[in-house]
């Protein structure tokens, strides 16, 4: 009796250090969508109520999405993100097959040579990539956020975790399709492809994650409200002396709200694919 006492007082012990860090975690997002139901009057009252009261002020979300440009920023948006995610599982997945399944001279150092780009931050490329994109006429455009994610190079971690999955799929399948006459072309296609669901979802999510959050890319290459996205728009909705704090916080909720939503809907796909890619290499 001793033992299963002991036993259940670590496992409430342990439930409510949980709950806590849960609590934690949550309280800035509820903090958010609090703030952004709730007139300017009341933004700076203290002690600040953690419930919201009635009436609740919608106002606010009307008024981000029309006094600012925020129907531009949420298309743009949405244009990189579908087409960066598009590019990044298909040039990661393309790539992850040739290292995996085809044997080439100097494959293993063609892909220590990809991995070892993943320890060289973004700022070290910025100025090269920068007079690039200058040269080329693509400053303060939305090309510089998009065409990059088609190459496999800009996104190793992502021929990482295809390249995996791909190992765990088993060679007999590959060796069944070459008997029937397919080239690497139609394995990949007809064989692969159809059995890395699991692994081409969690790229897509982690590619429409990072696309959506970005700040730092259009910050750098971007300075018209033409091409901004929500993240360098939300930004800038903060004035030199003066914030419309109620109106910024219903902007941040609209702008989080579709990440929630896609990571709810994939997220049994995602761990899938992140439990399979780590089991065999």
């Amino acid at each position: 009796m001793g033992r299963k006492r002991k036993r259940f007082l670590v496992k409430i012990v342990w439930y409510v250090s949980v709950l806590l860090m849960a609590v934690i975690f949550i309280m800035p997002i509820y903090w958010m969508v609090l703030m952004s139901f709730k007139p300017i009057s009341e933004m700076y009252v203290v002690p600040t109520p953690w419930f919201p009261r009635p009436p609740f002020q919608i106002s606010n979300y009307i008024e981000a999405w029309t006094q600012y440009p925020f129907p531009t920023y949420f298309k743009n948006t949405v244009t990189v993100v579908a087409l960066a995610t598009l590019g990044n599982v298909m040039s990661s997945s393309v790539t992850a097959f040739g290292f995996a399944r085809i044997k080439f001279p100097g494959r293993n150092f063609l892909f220590v040579v990809l991995i070892s780009t993943m320890m060289l931050p973004y700022q070290v490329k910025i100025i090269p990539l920068f007079l690039l994109y200058k040269s080329i006429g693509w400053l303060n455009s939305l090309w510089p956020l998009i065409v990059p994610a088609f190459f496999a190079a800009a996104s190793p971690f992502f021929v990482f975790l295809m390249r995996q999955f791909f190992l765990s799929i088993p060679e007999e399948l590959a060796d069944a399709a070459r008997i029937d006459g397919c080239g690497y072309f139609n394995i990949y296609l007809r064989i692969f492809l159809p059995l890395t669901k699991p692994a081409m979802v969690t790229v897509a999510l982690f590619s429409f994650m990072d696309n959506w959050n970005d700040f730092f890319m259009p910050l750098i290459y971007i300075n018209s409200n033409q091409y901004k996205t929500l993240s360098l728009g939300l930004a800038g909705m903060t004035g030199q002396y003066v914030s419309e704090w109620h109106i910024i916080m219903a902007a941040s909720v609209i702008t989080v709200l579709p990440c929630v939503i896609v990571f709810l809907l994939a997220q049994k796909h995602f761990v899938e694919g992140i439990a399979a890619s780590g089991i065999k290499g």
